[in-house]
């Protein structure tokens, strides 16, 4: 019997074993992590935009909101001690990134607020009048 390979089943199987073997976690071929994470949420008023970017210094990253109502984080995470040091596992992400999110609502671009605490960016996105919804009174016939 001849052997068949299903693909990318067999790629991530194989990825699990590998990911067993040298202690990382349960990881795939097919999907990988993007970076930095990224929460978005939304309430009647505003989207609330979360990334996580620990270790880093406000000058190393830029926010920006297009016409084309999406919001871009891009920076350089840069590695401590210059990248010299002998390593025996490396799970953080370094490097340049650059993070496009395609907006779920209409927002303000120029009434954007964003801080940066305990290593997560949080960016607040009020949405304009006509993204908002509202209330339409009914009339008894």
């Amino acid at each position: 019997m001849a052997f068949q390979f299903t693909w990318p089943r067999e790629l991530n199987r194989l990825q699990s074993e590998m990911d067993q073997l040298f202690g990382r976690g349960n990881g795939s071929l097919t999907r990988p992590q993007a970076y930095p994470a990224i929460n978005v949420l939304e309430d009647d008023d505003n989207l609330y935009v979360e990334a996580e970017i620990p270790g880093m210094e406000l000058d190393q990253f830029e926010l920006f909101v297009n016409a084309e109502n999406q919001l871009t984080l891009q920076g350089e995470r840069k590695q401590p001690n210059g990248g010299t040091t002998a390593r025996h596992r490396e799970e953080r992400v370094f490097g340049r990134f650059s993070r496009m999110i395609a907006l779920p609502s209409l927002v303000d671009g120029d009434a954007t607020t964003a801080e940066y605490v305990a290593g997560v960016l949080k960016i607040t996105l009020p949405k304009k009048p006509e993204a908002k919804p509202r209330r339409i009174e009914v009339a008894a016939g």
